[in-house]
This record gives structure tokens, C-alpha cells and sequence, in this order.
């Protein structure tokens, strides 16, 4: 079966070390420079060779984005920076401009340059071009259909192709409304996501809404009943979106999308379970769909009416260490949870590990009966053996299966 990359963002690095440790093969991220994702922390040329290092520890790769579309402004230092790119190492990097990829080659820059969504590439003539000017990737827009997908992979060029995140109202990273209504541009980084506001809506000057609100914005993208599909495709990269998202959400994501690509490696019978599902579903306060895979989507792939979007407090703690003298997991605790709840234990290590608390410890050692604390160091007694950087979430699995 087709060997495929599981591509995870990383906003700072401390996400780019949580995404390697939990099974992705490769990141994404973005320097203080020429990168979308300008509220995200990015990283500083120092912090991207720590990073590398990191990741090449575990044979794992880093691509840079170098993604925003370029005014005449951004164009002093870019080839200085493009150097320090190649001359560090980087594994790629991510870019839309096609005068970046010129540099690369009137310098002998020793950069693999990788075509970014924002090129919005939906069609094989497309992809045909920038393979034959030395393209290595390209990354397809999150519009393109299988059938569009399959035609592009057939041109022999390695296919990019986003599994799960945020859609755009517009072609992958093309929408002005945030320019429009803002003043803040969208294709360099400052996207006010103007989408998911909620509007009145007028037919001239008569007012059609009573008293709910008109929503123009898509719903999020999930491949996850698609994988095997695209791996069978000959898709080279898996990519989940969102470098500004937390820990717990990029952990969770690679948890299930590495367990589900590994047992398709192994089985190609292998069933999704209903468990998984649920486990995405939870980790987004959004609703999902496979939207234009197999064609164009339709009502139910769009937010039209107003709907809310609770974030739920899933996460709580991080595993710090485990105690086995005491049979004790130390945690930092992040949301709510008492004595009598059962949690969750996950991680790259182990399957999910079920608790029910008996009892909580501060750090003083004194017993309480509640966690209330965000960032609290704590302890809960457990017989099953945990993992530095597990993590811990509300048991939601065992109410709903």
C-alpha cells in the first residue's frame, strides 16, 4: 500500500514537539517572516534550527511556509532569508509565488520548494506546468473533487492534500471580505474571518430574517471516511490544518488519523471505528464534512442560519509523570474534574486508559475534592502505568458508545 506522510501544523515549538511525538511525519511551520498565520507565535531562524533538530532526531521532516502573496515591500531580504532557509537544512518549504521558486534556482538554493494551497491548483495542466519548472509538491487546493485529485496525482507530480480543518468561503485563501470589512488582508496573514460572522439578510431594502441571523460560512473538512480512498489514490501527503490550534487538539487529531493510516498499512479491511469519529467530532467546536471530495457540497456543507459554537472543556491535564512507588499520575491540570469522575487517558504509547478518581492531591499533599485550578500541579491514584506527555480528557467515549 502507498507509504503516506502525516503532515501536522505546529505554531511554536512546543507544538512542533508535541506533533513529532504524537506521530506525525512531518510539520509545518512558519518563520517571523513572509508567513499567513500572522497572529500565530512562529518561529525565529533559531528556533526553526532547534526544531530541525528535534525532528531529524526521529527521522522526521520541516517545511517552511513562505506563503503570504508578496507587495514590491516584502521584497528586500527574501533572498537573504531563503538562504538561511537552505542553509540550515529545512526539508522544503511552502510557497505560492512563483518568483520564490526562480530565486531558488538562479542561486543553486539547495530548497525543495512546495507548491501552496494558496495557488488554489485544482486541475492536471496546472499541476503539469509547475512539474516541469521543478516543482517538487503540490499542495491541492481543498476545492479539488477526487476526480480532480486522481487527474493531478496521474501527472506524476507528489500530491499535498488536506484531510481536516477550517474551509474557506473562498478558493483555498483567495477571500477579500476580511480586507473588505476590516482593512486586515487575509492572503498575508491577517484573516478576521469575516465568514463566520452572522448578517442580516436583505433582498434591497426589505428584510427578510426575523429573528435568526444568515451565515455564509462552511463548514470544517474531515477525510477520516476518506482515507483509504486517497491512500489507494497514490496521495504522497496527508496535511491537518491549523497552526494557531492547541496542543490538545493537534494531539488528538494525529492520535486517530495515525491509528487509522498505520491499520490500513496493515489491514486494508481495517473498519473506522465509531469511537474515532466521535473523538473529532468532540475536538472541534465545529461541524464537519468531506465538503467537495465527491462533488460540489451542498446545504449540508454550509452554515446558512446562525448556530453556536460552545468550546467544550475536554481537556483536562497534561501527565508530568508517573509516580509507580505511589501509583500516582502528576499532572498539570487544565478544566474542571472531582473525585468520583471517570477520565481519559491517551497518548501515543497507549491505548485509551479509563480512570475513575479516587482521590485528588495538591501540591502540598493535602486531598481535595475538586480541580479548579488551571495549571495545578496534582495527583490521582492509578494502577495502569501512564506516560510523560500523555494527556487527559473527559471520558465522553464510555456515555455515548
Amino acid at each position: 500500500m502507498n507509504k503516506v506522510e502525516l503532515l501536522a501544523p505546529a505554531g511554536n515549538l512546543e507544538r512542533l514537539k508535541w506533533a513529532i511525538d504524537y506521530g506525525a511525519d512531518a510539520v509545518y511551520i512558519g518563520g517571523y517572516k513572509y508567513s499567513l498565520r500572522a497572529n500565530a507565535i512562529n518561529f525565529s531562524i533559531d528556533e526553526i534550527k532547534k526544531g530541525l533538530e528535534y525532528a531529524h532526531k526521529f527521522n522526521k521532516k520541516v517545511y517552511v511556509t513562505v506563503n503570504i502573496l508578496f507587495h514590491n515591500e516584502e521584497l528586500d531580504g527574501i533572498l537573504d532569508y531563503l538562504k538561511e532557509l537552505a542553509e540550515i537544512g529545512v526539508d522544503a518549504i511552502i510557497s505560492s509565488d512563483v518568483f520564490i521558486l526562480d530565486l531558488i534556482k538562479e542561486n543553486n538554493l539547495n530548497l525543495e520548494f512546495h507548491l501552496s494551497t494558496q495557488n488554489s491548483t485544482l486541475n492536471s495542466m496546472t499541476a503539469r506546468f509547475f512539474k516541469n519548472e521543478g516543482v517538487k509538491r503540490v499542495v491541492l487546493a481543498r476545492e479539488c473533487s477526487k476526480e480532480d485529485i486522481k487527474s493531478i496525482i496521474d501527472e506524476g507530480i507528489d500530491t499535498e492534500v488536506f484531510i481536516h480543518g477550517a474551509m474557506c468561503m473562498g478558493y483555498s485563501g483567495r477571500c477579500t471580505l476580511s480586507n473588505y470589512i476590516t482593512n486586515r488582508d487575509s492572503n498575508r496573514g491577517g484573516c478576521a474571518q469575516v465568514c463566520r460572522w452572522v448578517f442580516d439578510l436583505y433582498d434591497k431594502n426589505k428584510k427578510l430574517n426575523k429573528d435568526d441571523y444568515f451565515a455564509i460560512a462552511p463548514k470544517d473538512l474531515c477525510y477520516l471516511d476518506n482515507i483509504k480512498e486517497l491512500i489507494d489514490m497514490g496521495v504522497k501527503s496527508f496535511k491537518i490544518e491549523g497552526r494557531m490550534k492547541s496542543i490538545y487538539y493537534i494531539s488528538t487529531l494525529l492520535n486517530v488519523y495515525r491509528k487509522v493510516i498505520d491499520e490500513y498499512n496493515k489491514d486494508e479491511n481495517y473498519v473506522i471505528s465509531k469511537e474515532d469519529k466521535i473523538i473529532l467530532d468532540r475536538c472541534a467546536n465545529r461541524e464537519s464534512s468531506n465538503q467537495y471530495f465527491n462533488g460540489k457540497p451542498d446545504e449540508k456543507d454550509q452554515y446558512y442560519m446562525a448556530r453556536e459554537e460552545q468550546t467544550n472543556q475536554d481537556f483536562l491535564g497534561v501527565v508530568l509523570d508517573y509516580d509507580k512507588k505511589e501509583k500516582e499520575i502528576v499532572l498539570e491540570q487544565r478544566n474542571y474534574f472531582k473525585v468520583g469522575d471517570t477520565i481519559n487517558v491517551f497518548g501515543p504509547n497507549n491505548k485509551n486508559i479509563f480512570i475513575k478518581v479516587k482521590y485528588i492531591k495538591n501540591e502540598d499533599g493535602e486531598y481535595v475534592n475538586e480541580a479548579n485550578h488551571p495549571k495545578e500541579i496534582l495527583r490521582v491514584f492509578s494502577e495502569e502505568i501512564v506516560d510523560k506527555h500523555d494527556l487527559i480528557r473527559v471520558d465522553f467515549l464510555n456515555k455515548v458508545c
